[in-house]
Parts: C-alpha cells; structure tokens; sequence
C-alpha cells in the first residue's frame, strides 16, 4: 500500500466520520418539533429520521455536484497536497460541529464543512484557490446568500402559515385539533428528514469525490460512484439514529413553546425550502432553515420567543464559517510542517484527542430521552391524563413515564387529589369534572387545549 493510498483511505474515513456527526447534529432539524409536542416518541422520532435520511441520500447528486466543482479550484493543486487540504477542511468542520453540539447550539453542520474546506485551501494556496464569485458559482453565490436568505424566507412562510392555521381552526375542537395536527407532524417531519438526506449528505458524497480525483481515481467529470453514495448515506443515517439531543433540546423547547399545528407549519414550511434548494443544487443550512421556520411559528402565533437564545444561535451562525476556516488552516499548517503521512497521522491524533475531550466533557450534563423535553430552570408540564402518557402523545412525556406502573400511579395520584379539592375542582383546577354524559366518561377531567 501507497503512502497516497493510505492517505486517501483516511481522508475517506475522515469524511464518513463528518458525515456522522452531520447527521446527530441535525436530528433536531427533523424531529425537535415533533419530540416537543409528543407527536413522536424521541427514539421513534430519530429512528424514523435516520430511514429517510438514508432514502434521501440516493435520490439526487446536484448538491454534491456543487461542493466538488463550485468551491475550490481543483486545478489549483492536485495528488496529496490536494489530499491534505480536504481532510484538514474535514478536521476543521468536525471539531467544530462537536463543539457547537457541547454547548447544544444548532449551528450549520454545511458551514462548518465549508469553512474548513476554504480556511485549509486559504491556508495552502492563498485567497486565489477559493472560487468566491463565478457566474452563479462560488462561495457568495452558493453559499452566504442561501445563508443569508434560508432563515428569513423559512420565518415569514412559518408566520404566514402557522397564522393561518389558527385561523382556520379557531372555532374547532382544540382536542381534535391537536390530535390531527400531531398526526400531520408525523409526515411533515418525515418529509423534511428525506430533505435533509438530499442535501446534506452530498455534502460529504462531494469531499469524497474531491479526495478521489486528487488522488486520480476519478476525473472531476466522472459520475459519482455509487459506493460514495451508499457509505455517505448510511454514515448520516447512524448518526441521526444516535440522536443529537442536547441540539433537539435548544430547538425543541429553548426558543419557542411549541403547540402541534405551530409543529405541523414549521416542518412543512423546512420541508419545501431544502428540498427547492436541492434542485437547484444549493448546498443549503438545514438548521438556519429549520431554525428559521421554528422563530416563524412563534411570531406567528404572537407566542414569547426566548430571543436570548436566538442571539445565541446568531452568534453561533456568524461564528461557524471564519472559526471552522480557522481550524482548517491550523490543521492544514500543522500537517504541512510536519509532512507527509505522520502529518495527517498527528492531525488524526488530534481530532480524537480533542473529540474524546468534548464527549467526555458533555457527561457531566447528560441530555438524553429523559430530560429533552426539559429546558433547564423551568419545570415540565405534567402530562394532562393517564391516557396521554400511555399512548406518548401527552403535553411532554419521555421514554421514563411509559411503563403501567408509572401510569396508574399517575391515575392513583390524580384521583386522590380531586377527591381532595372543595367543589368537586378537578385537579388542574381549571375545570370541574365531566359528568356522566360527557363524551369523555365520568370522573374524567377535560384535557388542556391548544394555547391558542
């Protein structure tokens, strides 16, 4: 085996690693919503996601046509120091998407990549080797103005939408209501997962076919090999089925309460914009646009926006194309000094040391199915009746409250306490009791309504 052959190799598993963690820092843009309004059990939800993403992978090739020919220019430089500039770009974006994991902000798992791929040929081949503006190529064209507009575009039409939905359905059942819009939350997440595999996982097809043609397997006008396609695809897919919870968390509770038909308008709105993008071959933020679409629902509805968290997000957005370049090129220039293989040995080197520190780092805070629907300093709402919390679809469940015994003495605890309160109250103290000819059966207390 070939000192370039084993680089490449690296530089392979570099890029499916990228691609892993790609897919569990973007669960949330999928499924935040509909784990926060208990349409989808969380391990349901990510297990769902992780299938489309893998079928969406397979079903278009435009977007990595872009990230292989559109952002660096191949005939700048060839063989492995082309090799090197690819996996320090990788570096650079992986430790970035694990940092903004750790401290549970969606930030862009595709300009994370970017930035490292540009700051790494920035840093090899000077200003000159990034494609920045071509027609309607380069790194403006393709990149900040779909980044600049996703977000804006997403919220407006969530707005719109979510603002029309209540208006439709104002004079409904709200129990009805929010039963039908869970189950519309069911296809609407599913759709905007089979998005995200159309578009991010090219992502990643496209570095891999940039490491390929630098080491002459391929030329830059070959078609895509199908076994890029299909490692790509299952890398994402497990990545999302591990579950990005702590980015689940932020999104599906950290900035804006969440009712289902504001679930159902922020996925459907996602849904149709990364898909127009992967037509059009725009390697597209999926989480600016989910982000956006979720900010959309909450000023559509007139609902508090937690914008402390927004500002955060911002910072994070602003933050991830120049630092992500920045770990690039260090990366780059450490590689270089040191020099063939035992510099890509000594960057690999680092990037498990510094990923093992960050995960180890995230276990004194553990976020798992137990506590994502729980956002820190405020308590959870206690599921509305016994039946919610056995069918997963009550106000915000987790895996933990499944199980009969938690359930009966949930009914237990419920029926004690109303006996209890003056008046026959019932024990949300909202409403008295449902009466023997009441839909809901005797004894019964109404379940909360949409919040309207």
């Amino acid at each position: 085996m070939t000192v370039e052959l084993l680089v490449l190799l690296i530089v392979i598993v570099t890029a499916l690693a990228f691609d892993f963690t790609n897919g569990f820092h973007d669960t949330a843009n999928a499924m935040a919503t509909s784990i926060a309004t208990g349409a989808l059990r969380p391990r349901v939800a990510v297990a769902l996601s992780a299938v489309l993403n893998l079928i969406g992978a397979f079903l278009s090739v435009a977007v990595a046509a872009t990230v292989a020919k559109g952002i660096v220019r191949l005939d700048g430089v060839d063989g492995q120091d082309l090799l090197i500039i690819v996996f320090a770009g990788l570096v650079g974006g992986i430790l970035w998407n694990l940092l903004t994991w750790l401290f549970g902000l969606p930030s862009s798992s595709s300009h994370a990549l970017f930035g490292g791929l540009i700051g790494a040929t920035i840093a090899a081949l000077g200003w000159s080797g990034v494609i920045w503006a071509s027609g309607s190529d380069g790194v403006l064209t393709k990149i900040v103005l779909p980044a600049v507009l996703a977000p804006i575009v997403a919220a407006l039409v969530s707005a719109i939408g979510t603002w029309g939905v209540y208006r439709i359905t104002r004079n409904s059942d709200p129990n009805k209501v929010d039963e039908g819009f869970r189950w519309g939350q069911i296809g609407s997440a599913s759709l905007v997962s089979l998005a995200h595999g159309t578009n991010d996982a090219q992502k990643t097809m496209g570095v891999i076919f940039l490491a390929l043609v630098a080491h002459g397997t391929l030329t830059k006008n070959d078609e895509m090999p199908l076994w890029v396609m299909a490692a790509c695809a299952v890398a994402i897919a497990a990545g999302t089925y591990l579950g990005g919870w702590r980015i689940i968390r932020t999104l599906g509770k950290g900035l804006v309460e969440i009712d289902s038909p504001q679930g159902l308008a922020a996925e459907s709105s996602s849904a149709a914009i990364i898909l127009t993008s992967a037509h059009f071959g725009l390697p597209l933020s999926t989480t600016q646009t989910a982000t956006g679409s979720i900010l959309g629902t909450g000023l559509g509805k007139g609902a508090e926006v937690r914008w402390s968290v927004m500002g955060r997000m911002t910072v994070a957005w602003l933050l991830t194309l120049p630092l992500a370049g920045v770990a690039g090129a260090v990366c780059w220039a450490i590689a270089h000094i040191i020099g063939g293989l035992a510099g890509v040995l000594v960057v690999f080197a680092i990037l498990i040391a510094l990923s093992a520190v960050m995960y180890l780092r995230s276990r004194r805070d553990p976020v798992d199915t137990s506590n994502v629907n729980e956002w820190p300093g405020e308590t959870s709402d206690v599921p509305d009746t016994p039946d919610t919390v056995a069918n997963g679809v009550g106000g915000e469940t987790s895996d933990a409250a499944d199980t009969p015994e938690a359930v009966s003495d949930i009914a237990k605890e419920a029926s004690t306490t109303a006996e209890k309160l003056p008046g026959g109250v019932a024990a949300d103290g909202l409403s008295p009791p449902a009466d023997a000819s009441s839909p809901q059966g005797p004894g019964t207390k109404s379940t909360r309504s949409a919040q309207v």
